[in-house]
């Protein structure tokens, strides 16, 4: 992919997506650390990792200056978000192919890790386990795959308790209180949440083993997951 010039320079969109984010969602630069751990058990000097859904490249840019000699390819449909990608990158965007589209579009691999955070919740189901199935498709034999989003119960008025704390946290967090209601009036009617008994059983559907929480943030859950069952 060739990254639009102009975009380098919009630093200041760049800063300000990443500010936002940060307020949305707890703890991300510990999450971001987490992973780099957690893919470290498994990747080796010279891993290749899938970060699919790589949005403003906050991830890309934790784990490439966590690890210096991995490789990195990044996924998202948005143009716009990969060219703040670029910029966030700087440097270390020698490392890092950059990649328009979904994970039909991916390469086919096979990676020693894949990485998806904060993309997933807005997948309904079927189209959600297409997806991990093929990122199983690409990973190596041993390979981790590392996912964390909105995951929570959904049952006997569990989604409204979830969804208000997560609206009072972001607002303690600095959001609006007009946008922070606006973002949870959404959440309650478009994003396709599930349960994380049915996230858990995706990855295992999709052919992963070994499935553990590691991570959980109010309505915010992680797993990392292995390709150990594979023939």
């Amino acid at each position: 992919m060739e990254v639009n010039p102009s975009a380098l320079s919009k630093a200041g969109n760049a800063a300000s997506y990443a500010e936002r984010v940060q307020r949305q969602v707890p703890g991300l630069q510990s999450l971001h650390q987490m992973v780099g751990v957690l893919l470290s058990e498994r990747v080796s000097k010279d891993g290749h990792i899938l970060v699919l859904g790589a949005g403003g490249g906050m991830e890309l840019k934790a784990l490439a200056t966590q690890y210096k000699s991995w490789k990195f390819t990044g996924v998202d449909p948005s143009m716009d978000m990969l060219n703040q990608a670029a910029v966030t990158l700087g440097g270390d965007l020698e490392r890092v192919t950059l990649v328009n589209g979904y994970i039909d579009d991916a390469p086919q691999g096979l990676f020693d890790g894949a990485v998806c955070l904060l993309t997933l919740h807005f997948l309904p189901l079927k189209e959600r386990l297409r997806t991990v199935r093929e990122i199983f498709r690409r990973l190596d034999t041993r390979s981790p795959l590392i996912v964390a989003h909105h995951s929570f119960p959904l049952e006997g008025g569990q989604k409204d308790l979830w969804l208000n704390r997560y609206s009072e946290f972001i607002s303690a967090s600095g959001v609006d209180v007009h946008k922070s209601k606006s973002s949870i009036k959404a959440m309650r009617e478009k994003l396709p949440v599930l349960t994380p008994t049915e996230d858990e059983n995706i990855l295992e559907d999709a052919g992963f083993g070994n499935i553990q929480l590691f991570y959980t943030a109010f309505t915010f859950k992680g797993w990392v997951a292995y390709k150990d069952n594979a023939i």
